[in-house]
C-alpha cells in the first residue's frame, strides 16, 4: 500500500494580535513569521512524523523552492511535487492571545493542476494505494474520479468548504474527515448527532470522522459509533490542529488499528499541536504522542 497526499503548499504569514480583527478596524501586531503550511503539506507532515512514508503531489510557485528541502527533511517523498511560474499559494493568518485563529487563503500555484499532470502523477498509483485529498487544489472532481476509477481509498478533508465541492462526485469518498463547521456546511444540520445522521444518510459506505474541537470526536460507520473526549492542554495556537489529527488519522487507517486506539492517538496529537506555535513545526512526532500523559 503506497499513500499519496495530492494537496496544498502554502506559504503561512503569522501575525500575533491581540484580538482577531473586526470589519474597518486597523491593529497593531505583535509579531510575525512566515512558515511553510498548507493544509496538504501539514497533512504530510503528519503523516510522516506518526511514522508513515508517504508521497506528496503539488504545485508551487518561483518563490517556493524549499518546500523540496523541506519534505526531504521532514520524510515526504518529493518525486510528484513541481514548480510551475507564478506566486505559491499563501496564507494570512491571526492567532489571538487565546490561540484562536483566522485565516485568509490565496491559492496560487494550488490552482494550476492540470488533467494532464493529475494523469502523469496517478499512473503511479493503484488499487488499494490511499490518497488524501482536501479543497485547497484545483481539478479536485477530476482526481476524485480517476482515483476512483483505480480502485484508490479516497480520504476527503473538505476543507475549506465552497461551492466547488458541488462538481465533485462525493459519493466515490471512501472516508470524510471533517470538522463541526463544514460538517453544517455540508448537511445544514446544527448538531453533532444530527451532522453524522445526515452524513451517513447521504454516504451510506463512507466512514465519518467529525472532529468537535474541545467537544472531541466522533467516529461512525455502518452500526459502529465511537466518540472520543479531547485532552486539556493550554493553546498557543490551533492553526494545524485539525491537520495534524488528519494525519494521524490516516495514519492509522495504513496501520489497521484499532479504531479506538486510531482516535486515542490522533486526539492526543492534535492536543500537542495546539500547545506550540505555527503550523508544519508545531507537529508532534509520534515518540512525543506516546509519551502525552494527560491525567
Amino acid at each position: 500500500m503506497k499513500v499519496l497526499n495530492f494537496g496544498s503548499l502554502n506559504l503561512d504569514y503569522t501575525y500575533k494580535v491581540s484580538h482577531i480583527v473586526r470589519e474597518g478596524e486597523t491593529i497593531l501586531a505583535n509579531d510575525v513569521s512566515m512558515n511553510l503550511g498548507g493544509k496538504g503539506f501539514n497533512q504530510s507532515v503528519a503523516l510522516a512524523r506518526a511514522g508513515i512514508s508517504c508521497y506528496h503531489a503539488g504545485l508551487v510557485g518561483e518563490e517556493g523552492l524549499e518546500f523540496y528541502d523541506a519534505c526531504e527533511t521532514f520524510g515526504i517523498k518529493t518525486d510528484y511535487i513541481k514548480t510551475v511560474t507564478g506566486r505559491c499559494g499563501h496564507t494570512v493568518i491571526q492567532v489571538d492571545d487565546n490561540g484562536q485563529n483566522s485565516i485568509v487563503l490565496f491559492g496560487g500555484a494550488n490552482l494550476k493542476n492540470s488533467k494532464e499532470y493529475v494523469d502523469e502523477v496517478l499512473k503511479n498509483f493503484d488499487t488499494g494505494d490511499i490518497i488524501l485529498l482536501q479543497n485547497e487544489i484545483n481539478e479536485l472532481p477530476y482526481i476524485i474520479d480517476q482515483a476512483f476509477a483505480k480502485g484508490m481509498t479516497i480520504v476527503f478533508n473538505p476543507s475549506p468548504y465552497d461551492d466547488r465541492l458541488e462538481e465533485c462526485d462525493l459519493g466515490k469518498v471512501s472516508v470524510f474527515v471533517l470538522n463541526e463547521t463544514e460538517g453544517q456546511q455540508m448537511t445544514g444540520m446544527t448538531t453533532p448527532a444530527t451532522i453524522v445522521a445526515a452524513l451517513d444518510a447521504f454516504f451510506s459506505n463512507a466512514r465519518i470522522m467529525l472532529t468537535l474541537g474541545e467537544g472531541g470526536c466522533i467516529y461512525h460507520h455502518g452500526d459502529e459509533e465511537l466518540y472520543q473526549p479531547a485532552f486539556s492542554v493550554k493553546a498557543v495556537d490551533t492553526t494545524a490542529a485539525g491537520d495534524t489529527f488528519t494525519g494521524y488519522f490516516v495514519a492509522g487507517l495504513c496501520r489497521k488499528q484499532p479504531m479506538r486506539e486510531i482516535l486515542l492517538t490522533a486526539s492526543k496529537a492534535a492536543a500537542l499541536t495546539v500547545t506550540k506555535p505555527g503550523a508544519a513545526q508545531s507537529i508532534p512526532f509520534m515518540s512525543e504522542v506516546e509519551l502525552f500523559n494527560n491525567d
